[in-house]
């Protein structure tokens, strides 16, 4: 068990260059963590939320300011040696391959890190190459890749398949990344975080469900009539919701209605019992994203790699 209580990280900064006055910046506040064994949990935010600072910290690269940090019982500060002992951190991005190595030496080298079985290992290492379009290239020095192959290879090591075989070996994980579909494939509980501080935290579908993040079904209705819009709002109504209306610069009528359940079959019945003409309907998971971004109150962030601690 990876457990965090009241961690707290400040930096002495100079806002104006090297004679500027000195301010102290928080980048973790006051944060309780827990990642239970067998389970992979993750940790989310908008760039700037502490996600990096908190990982270096369970990694013992940073010292908290204040708070602690046990694993199993252990205090991880106090005893870093023996923590690092017990700790795994696998980072993702094209920066985390070795560009002196060629392609299959990368792949190599991670599979002995990790423990994998040479007679697994050697198939395995030539599949991957296969399957990201590197095996001509599996004996040149990273060095010598483009952007684009170094990207490939990367994925290549296969991160997905590391956390959840990590977590099936009774490991706890915590994985932070910005590619949020795999976080809601990979993860049963979710941290979510702002300004070094907690925000929410739950399964994913929980937090979709707590911030009103529902599946959208949008219809193009083809010839729209007050008749029709005043069937749409007695439907959503029925549903305890109400239907976003629009015109398209053809005339045609847009109506979502975003709710937990599939309502994409009565919503289409219900326009055509009103003499609607449907000339489209598209249909919208809810994600993890808009549950986020719903959190924070902001705009989407830019992907960044992602990394996970495992112990």
């Amino acid at each position: 068990m990876i457990r965090t209580r009241a961690l707290r990280k400040t930096f002495r900064t100079r806002d104006k260059g090297l004679f500027g006055p000195r301010t102290v910046k928080t980048a973790v506040d006051g944060l309780d963590l827990e990642i239970p064994p067998g389970r992979v949990t993750g940790l989310l935010g908008l760039n700037g939320a502490g996600k990096t600072s908190t990982i270096k910290i369970l990694a013992t690269l940073l010292r908290p300011t204040s708070g602690t940090v046990t694993l199993d019982g252990l205090d991880v500060v106090g005893y870093a040696r023996e923590a690092r002992r017990r700790i795994n951190l696998i980072a993702g991005g094209e920066r985390m391959v070795y560009a002196k190595l060629t392609g299959a030496e990368n792949l190599r080298y991670f599979g002995h890190l990790y423990d994998v079985p040479n007679p697994v290992l050697r198939p395995r290492i030539g599949e991957l190459l296969e399957l990201v379009g590197l095996t001509g290239a599996a004996d040149t020095p990273v060095e010598r890749y483009s952007r684009g192959m170094t990207q490939r290879l990367s994925i290549a090591r296969d991160l997905r398949r590391m956390v959840a075989a990590l977590a099936a070996e009774g490991r706890g994980v915590l994985l932070t990344s910005h590619y949020l579909t795999e976080v809601e494939e990979l993860c049963e509980h979710v941290y979510v975080i702002s300004g070094g501080r907690h925000l929410a935290a739950g399964s994913p579908a929980e937090l979709k469900a707590a911030t009103g993040s529902h599946r959208s079904v949008r219809v193009t209705v083809t010839n729209p009539s007050p008749a029709l819009e005043s069937a749409v709002a007695g439907f959503t109504a029925g549903l305890g919701v109400r239907a976003q209306l629009e015109t398209t610069g053809e005339g045609a009528l847009l109506v979502t209605v975003r709710h937990p359940e599939d309502v994409a079959g009565p919503l289409a019945g219900a326009i055509v019992a009103a003499g609607g003409a449907i000339g489209g309907l598209e249909v919208t998971e809810a994600s993890l994203e808009d549950a986020v971004l719903a959190l924070t109150g902001a705009a989407p962030a830019p992907a960044h790699p992602r990394s996970a601690v495992a112990a």
